[in-house]
């Protein structure tokens, strides 16, 4: 195989591979319990299955235990979304994945932090 020829190929594969997709912005602002949004504001749980519908989201099942994180401070007339990682024995393989999810779907069960 000639030189040109790989270089031409690799360039072919890296300019494939740095394509992004362009996403809605979900909110302006968050509350956090602090700078970072690495404390645990509540507990919540699922009151029916969310499928994630891009990488931003995780999925979640009906039942099962979710720690948020943050709340995102909606725009005018936008969806509320939390994010927070779900913790079940049943679902290990999700266990520390942050994403998030419509505050719709779950009921807050503990508080730890009071949010503004």
């Amino acid at each position: 195989m000639s030189y040109p020829l790989v270089i031409l190929l690799c360039v072919g594969l890296l300019q494939q591979t740095a394509r992004a997709v362009r996403m809605d912005k979900l909110a302006d602002s968050k509350t956090c319990g602090d700078s970072e949004c690495s404390y645990v504001l509540s507990m919540a749980t699922a009151l029916d299955d969310f499928i994630a519908p891009d990488c931003r989201f995780i999925n979640i099942r009906k039942g099962q235990m979710v720690y948020v994180y943050s709340k995102l401070t909606p725009e005018e007339g936008a969806g509320v979304f939390w994010s927070g990682s779900v913790y079940s024995e049943r679902y290990v393989d999700q266990m520390g994945i942050i994403g998030y999810f419509p505050a719709t779907m779950v009921k807050e069960t503990q508080k730890f932090m009071e949010t503004q």
